[in-house]
């Protein structure tokens, strides 16, 4: 059963504000209060248009940092909107790690949407895939679990069909398998989100209003951002997201392969990782009810 991490530092209310007051003193009056407190971050709105993302932990601060560094060149040439930092806080003695402000967005994460509306959001998605997986640098930041060899989160998948938190787990068993003899991506790293699901969607009114949370930014196969294809929509929205997508990613005849093998990755950790977030949890599972009774013979 996993359990949110603690925190390692406690940042209230009292505590941002004065952050805010010290470092950006011209948005210190307006409203705040805390709207969640996550896996690796605080999350504060302040006033109508601003969000304060603060990490609750020493690991995710490296994350904000590469955050800081990154997205603000990223997203430059984006059309949809993103979280990337309008204000990089700096370590103080109120508080030792980077934070950031960026845009509150209206909305509701995509993630409480039935399925069958999320067709709308496919050629937005598409078009915010195709303007960042752009070739990284040298010293792109690193990540673990993403971007790599599908066969490098086999022991981790593994652990998650052994456990009995997943479903179905032998058919999963099965595909997984197939999964890992799929030839690996051989090209330049490509700049990815990294942890591209429905809750790092922000929609209203069915349509996508902005793309948040790259804390797992990375680079290297974007067959793992494509896995949104089964993680976000069902069989209507991936045809609509895939020919939305045109033909950046038709010199690899296998990356839609890997990219239902990097669903089956993220939907068994929804699984056997969300006992305390409903919503990631029904996530998993219909991603892999899409996976299991989908359209296999169409990718």
């Amino acid at each position: 059963m996993a359990t949110l991490p603690a925190a390692e530092i406690f940042a209230d209310a009292a505590l941002v504000r004065q952050l805010v007051q010290e470092q950006q003193p011209e948005l210190g009056g307006q409203a705040l209060h805390e709207v969640a407190s996550g896996w690796d971050n605080y999350i504060y709105r302040l006033g109508t248009d601003y969000a304060v993302r603060l990490p609750r932990r020493r690991t995710a601060a490296g994350l904000t940092a590469n955050e800081q560094r990154w997205l603000p060149q990223l997203t430059a040439d984006v059309r949809v909107r993103t979280s990337v930092p309008l204000f990089c806080g700096t370590p103080s003695e109120l508080y030792p790690w980077p934070w950031s402000i960026t845009a509150w967005f209206d909305g509701q994460d995509v993630s409480v949407s039935p399925r069958d509306r999320n067709v709308a959001l496919a050629e937005p998605l598409a078009g915010f895939l195709n303007a960042f997986h752009r070739p990284a640098p040298p010293d792109y930041p690193r990540n673990p679990v993403r971007g790599g060899p599908l066969s490098g989160r086999n022991d981790a998948v593994q652990g998650r069909l052994d456990s009995g938190m997943v479903p179905h787990a032998a058919r999963v068993q099965e595909l997984w398998a197939e999964a890992l003899k799929i030839p690996h991506w051989t090209g330049a790293p490509l700049w990815l989100h990294g942890d591209l699901h429905p809750a790092n969607l922000v929609a209203k009114d069915n349509t996508l209003q902005a793309v948040i949370d790259f804390g797992d930014l990375t680079a290297g196969d974007p067959a793992t951002d494509l896995a949104a294809a089964w993680l976000v929509f069902d069989a209507e929205g991936r045809d609509t997201f895939r020919r939305s997508l045109g033909s950046q990613y038709d010199g690899d005849p296998h990356v839609w392969e890997r990219a239902r093998g990097w669903a089956i990755c993220m939907a068994t950790n929804l699984l056997a990782n969300s006992d305390d977030a409903p919503g990631l949890y029904l996530v998993g599972s219909e991603t892999l009810m899409e996976i299991l009774t989908g359209d296999r013979e169409r990718f």
